[in-house]
């Protein structure tokens, strides 16, 4: 697939996160969308990875919905042959969050004593742990499984499978991972394999919870859910439907202001937070099905 690069004019931090914010709202914009401070000036450039013809007029319109002012946008195609995903994610350090050790194949080191590893490449699926949405999640599973086991566990919008992943190796009890994205559940049953869980994950295509598998295997009494903040108001009603009385909800994908929006979808669902685990921007929130 050709892929063109679409690079905006220097921005502040917070309009640059607002960009990749916005765009990660939409799923017919954009395959990667980023920001990156420039060293020498110390304002930040937004980039979106995009099927080729990339249109920059999409992202105008965007800029001033999200940031409320014109904002000036380049194209630059990119190497056919690179799957820029996977390239832009190379080489980055592994990550030690709630006890889990997520590392790349590039990585020469020894695992660390006491923790539980992970080994998830680059791939053209989200999730190699270093997001703070990730980590989030993985510091919530830790915290809920010094307390209790689950045993009907669901992680929706799965990406590469790492959450799945990691509750599978700590509880070694099946666990359903879903993805409207075949290449995400491609990745996932490979990363499971490679992770020597790959019986039990359980890995379905499918769009909200309304998939055979995953309501056959239901009620929940974990589920987790690594999205955005809109799909996961819109979900709501069907995680309600498909908790058990008593079951956790892991929510993540949230910003900080977008909390309190996600948090009342789920209280009228008949949930209550139990705890809220602040990333840089970014937010977890851990509920209780009353």
């Amino acid at each position: 697939m050709a892929v063109d690069q679409i690079s905006s004019e220097m921005l502040s931090k917070d309009e640059a996160y607002a960009l990749v914010d916005a765009v990660m709202e939409r799923d017919d914009l954009a395959l990667t969308a980023s920001a990156h401070e420039d060293e020498e000036t110390g304002l930040w450039v937004f980039e979106a990875g995009c099927e080729s013809p990339a249109q920059v007029e999409p992202f105008a319109d965007l800029a001033r919905q999200a940031i409320g002012r014109e904002v000036q946008f380049s194209v630059e195609p990119l190497d056919p042959e690179v799957n820029w995903v996977a390239k832009s994610l190379e080489g980055l350090a592994p990550v030690i969050a709630g006890g889990f050790y997520v590392y790349g194949s590039h990585e020469s080191g020894p695992i660390p004593a006491g923790l539980t590893p992970m080994k998830i490449d680059a791939a053209q699926a989200f999730g190699t742990g270093h997001h703070e949405t990730t980590t989030g999640c993985l510091e919530a599973i830790n915290i809920l499984l010094k307390r209790t086991r689950p045993r009907r566990m669901i992680d929706v919008g799965t990406g590469t499978g790492v959450l799945a992943i990691a509750l599978a190796k700590r509880t070694r009890m099946p666990v359903i991972a879903s993805d409207i994205d075949p290449i995400s559940v491609t990745t996932t049953q490979e990363n499971a394999s490679q992770n020597g869980v790959g019986k039990l994950i359980i890995a379905v295509e499918a769009t909200g919870l309304t998939h055979p598998t995953i309501t056959q295997n239901g009620p929940y009494d974990l589920i987790v859910a690594n999205i955005l903040a809109g799909p996961l108001m819109a979900l709501a009603p069907a995680v309600g439907r498909a908790a058990q009385k008593g079951a956790t909800i892991i929510l993540s994908g949230i910003l900080e202001h977008q909390a309190r929006g996600v948090i009342n979808a789920y209280q009228r669902q008949g949930m209550t937070l139990r705890q809220k685990l602040q990333r840089k921007d970014w937010t977890t929130l851990m509920l209780e099905m009353r």
